[in-house]
């Protein structure tokens, strides 16, 4: 007994001495309380911090207080409450869904449970979020989407979205195939969703584009003749070209265009381009009507002016048509019961977005003159193309007797619309549109053009019969369409309106489809005639190179009837373009492009810092890692052109070279554009290699110093071709060449150029150090800028407006704004047979283009 005792005792030493080994000091190993029940003591080890290694107390006390037991457990209650009513998830609601359908999706987006589930789990998580106990107002539950696409309620939708841009007749044809922008209080075209751009050119050049161009203002002007024309004088001038007054567009026969300026102010306060067109002469009418179509961006500064020369301020109220019913609130039903009192809805047809109560009409009792606003009252179409009269002669029929009858007044009316159609048919013999006349005006009614839709889209083809009236096919080109077939009955409102309101609708037209015997034929509707005109426009015609390319016919139409046109043409095999295709078809004619490249015009000026903005935060988007280094490049205009200073310096440094700093004059004058046609011819001279004899007089420097003179801070619009590679960019520089660039040009014809030096980077420190981070986000340059003309290795003389490979030419060509002293000066400077040669840097390269400057005219 007493040596199994031993042994014991001896393995409970080794057992301790192997538990405590690795325990700290403050553990004591203890062999009292072997016994169970003992708690913490039953396995021998005692926490150092107890005192005598003894365990807690588990007795229970021998009083408790009443209070402290009471707000312990109250607290415990509450907590418990808490938890239950603001729960931390939606946990229980996944318990009532079996195992296979619990997903953790459905916790983040409470649409993804069954429908008898959501509105619970719902409530559950608006609750963890710490949203109030009381109850919130219930939401207005939405509409189903078949309720949303009844037409009534798509009407008042689209009425209520038109209220700050308005929409065009083809808006909804539209916005199916472009990308549209937000842009004059208008939603326009882009440029399509598909890849369109060589297909684009390839129908202005061969076949036809047509573009929808409703956006642009019309003003009407009523009154007398002699009162109009010696008001618009004040807002004009015979050294841009042709006036209001020009004997042709008097007439009626043609269309005319002009240049605006505040009145007065020529050269200064530039306003912007304007078409016109006069009514042809009425027999009993003393009244004369015109017609001033302008862009929209331009509205406002030309009807202040007009109202100006005019003395029209008098503003007179015309009825309006009923307004569209307002659209009822969210979650309601519209009533569609016989109680319901309410107008129904109505299509906007003009510009039926203006405030109630907006005049449109002025008057004045000194000049006896009208202004109206006839904005989106009319209808116009443009079709650019040599092809565009044959695919107008294709889609558009004109009127028989039946329906040409409510429209006419007498037989005189009768016998001039047969001769407009007699008119309109011998177009089809016509090869181009470019033979024809620029700018004349043809009058027309027709019948409505869904009645000989076809069944499938096609091509226009030209007729290669030979046609038997070839004589007054030849007499047509020649001289146009006589005065008294431009008439049309589009210049009378209330007949306008009457077509307007006449139109069939397209739920009769398709019952009647429907009802055909011979799928396809045409339909025998109820005779109808819409009075047009068809206005031709010239294209290019100045310069030498590709004249009369971009020629067409604008479509003129009374509201309503828009997509009644657009469909049949687009079924003709026409492509659509945008405001994309507008701008490449200024380019592709050398012209400048409103308001992209007018910086002396108010419109002008408003772009150019929406465009500055724009190319700003589209520049500090990329990472300075990854982006052009502008003033290593010595680039000072990366975002807008800073032309008031271009004119001002070299004014200064032709003055200092020539030791005449008194002929500085105002200083304090704007820069003009330099747009009088016999200075454009001079200097289109000039810049020739080859001078022509007996054109204009010899380049010295007196005709030079006499040119300066009266254009000494002014632009002039040049077109760039490169002699080489290359593709001009967006605000590239014109720069003067060196004579050793000249040297270099001669001896190797087909050489790149030569390159700028790398510039310092005087903003390095500041980025390092991170200072002064509004010069940063600025822009590259502090303002003022340092000088421009000087602060390359080569003079600046401008900056390019536009620039790409043109298809046209084949090659890279731009259109850009120089000075006009900067011009003269470079010329004297160059031989006769380098004149007109200039190098051209792209914002982004250090490289120098030749090129040759071009002024058409």
């Amino acid at each position: 007994m007493c040596v199994t005792v031993f042994q014991m005792t001896g393995a409970k030493d080794r057992m301790r001495e192997k538990k405590m080994k690795n325990q700290p000091r403050n553990v004591t190993y203890s062999s009292s309380g072997t016994e169970r029940g003992q708690g913490s003591q039953v396995c021998g080890w005692v926490r150092g911090h107890q005192a005598g290694g003894h365990s807690y107390s588990q007795d229970l006390p021998k009083h408790i207080t009443g209070s402290n037991f009471a707000k312990a457990r109250a607290a415990e209650v509450h907590a418990m409450l808490k938890a239950v009513r603001k729960p931390a998830g939606s946990c229980h609601i996944f318990n009532a869904l079996p195992k296979h359908m619990r997903r953790r999706a459905m916790s983040h987006n409470t649409k993804r449970l069954p429908s008898r589930l959501r509105e619970s789990a719902q409530r559950l998580a608006e609750r963890s979020q710490g949203a109030p106990d009381k109850e919130k107002k219930p939401l207005p539950k939405s509409r189903s989407r078949r309720a949303r696409r009844r037409h009534g309620n798509l009407l008042l939708e689209f009425n209520r979205r038109q209220r700050k841009n308005k929409w065009m007749e083809t808006h909804i044809w539209h916005t199916k195939r472009f990308h549209m922008l937000k842009t004059w209080s208008y939603c326009l075209p882009l440029k399509p969703t598909a890849k369109s751009y060589r297909a684009s050119y390839r129908a202005m050049s061969a076949h036809a584009l047509l573009q929808d161009l409703s956006y642009f203002c019309c003003l009407e002007l009523r009154g007398s003749e002699d009162q109009i024309l010696r008001a618009l004088a004040r807002l004009t001038n015979k050294q841009t070209g042709p006036t209001f007054a020009a004997a042709s567009c008097l007439s009626g026969a043609r269309q005319g265009s002009v240049h605006l300026y505040r009145a007065d102010q020529f050269p200064q306060g530039s306003l912007g381009p304007a078409d016109f067109l006069w009514r042809p002469r009425v027999p009993d009418a003393s009244d004369r009507q015109l017609w001033i179509w302008i862009h929209p961006a331009l509205k406002q500064d030309v009807l202040s002016e007009l109202q100006l020369v005019c003395q029209c301020f008098e503003a007179v109220s015309v009825s309006e048509e009923p307004r569209p019913a307002a659209e009822p609130p969210a979650g309601r039903k519209r009533k569609t019961d016989e109680g319901d009192a309410g107008p129904p809805a109505k299509k906007l047809l003009g510009d039926g977005t203006r405030p109630a109560g907006a005049p449109v009409r002025w008057e004045s009792t000194d000049t006896a003159i009208a202004i109206s606003d006839l904005t989106m009252e009319i209808v116009r179409y443009r079709l650019i193309g040599p092809l565009a009269h044959t695919v107008l002669t294709d889609a558009l029929h004109p009127a028989s007797e039946e329906a040409f009858e409510p429209l006419s007044s007498g037989e005189a009316d009768r016998s001039v619309h047969q001769q407009q159609t007699d008119v309109f048919r011998l177009l089809r013999g016509v090869c181009s549109t470019a033979e024809l006349p620029a700018g004349c005006v043809l009058g027309l009614t027709v019948d409505d053009p869904r009645l000989t839709l076809p069944q499938k889209r096609g091509k226009t083809v030209p007729d290669l019969q030979q046609s038997t009236e070839e004589e007054r096919v030849r007499d047509l080109t020649l001289r146009g369409v006589a005065a008294h077939c431009s008439q049309s009955a589009l210049w009378d409102a209330s007949l306008r309106e009457r077509v307007t309101l006449g139109r069939l609708s397209e739920q009769e037209l398709n019952r009647m489809r429907s009802e055909l015997l011979v799928p396809g034929s045409r339909l025998s509707a109820a005779p109808s005639g819409v009075p047009v005109l068809l206005v031709h426009q010239a294209g290019r015609v100045r310069g030498e190179e590709r004249l009369h390319w971009g020629s067409g016919w604008d479509l003129l139409l009374p509201k309503g009837w828009g997509m009644a046109f657009w469909v049949p043409l687009v079924y003709r095999g026409v492509r659509v373009g945008g405001l994309h295709m507008s701008i490449k078809h200024s380019q592709f004619m050398g012209q400048p492009h409103f308001p992209h490249d007018y910086p002396d015009c108010p419109a002008g000026v408003r772009f150019q810092s929406e465009q500055e903005a724009e190319l700003l935060e589209k520049f500090k988007r990329r990472p300075p890692s990854k982006r052009t280094n502008y003033i290593k490049h010595g680039c000072l205009a990366p975002f807008r052109c800073p032309w008031q200073q271009l004119t001002e310096e070299w004014e200064e440094l032709v003055n200092l070279s020539a030791e005449t700093a008194s002929g500085s004059g105002d200083g304090a004058s704007h820069f003009t554009v330099l747009r009088s046609l016999k200075v454009l011819r001079q200097l289109s001279a000039w810049c020739r290699r080859v001078s022509r004899r007996n054109a204009n007089p010899p380049l010295t420097r007196a005709a030079a110093a006499a040119l300066r003179q009266d254009w000494r801070r002014s632009l002039v619009w040049v077109r760039v071709r490169l002699l080489s590679k290359g593709q001009p960019a967006l605000h590239a520089t014109v720069c003067v060449p060196t004579t050793s660039d000249l040297q270099l040009l001669l001896k190797d014809g087909r050489s790149s150029g030569p390159q700028e030096p790398r510039h310092k980077d005087h903003l390095k420190n500041l980025r390092e150090h991170k200072t002064d981070p509004a010069r940063l986000l600025r822009g590259v340059w502090p303002q003022p800028l340092p000088s421009v003309v000087s602060h390359c290795s080569r003079p600046t003389l401008g900056w390019v407006q536009q620039g790409d490979f043109s298809l046209a030419a084949g090659r890279g060509e731009a259109l850009a704004f120089i000075s006009v002293t900067g011009l003269l000066h470079s010329l004297l400077q160059q031989p006769q047979e380098q004149r007109g040669v200039v190098l051209l840097r792209n914002p982004s390269s250090l490289q120098y283009r030749y090129a040759q400057i071009c002024i058409d005219t």
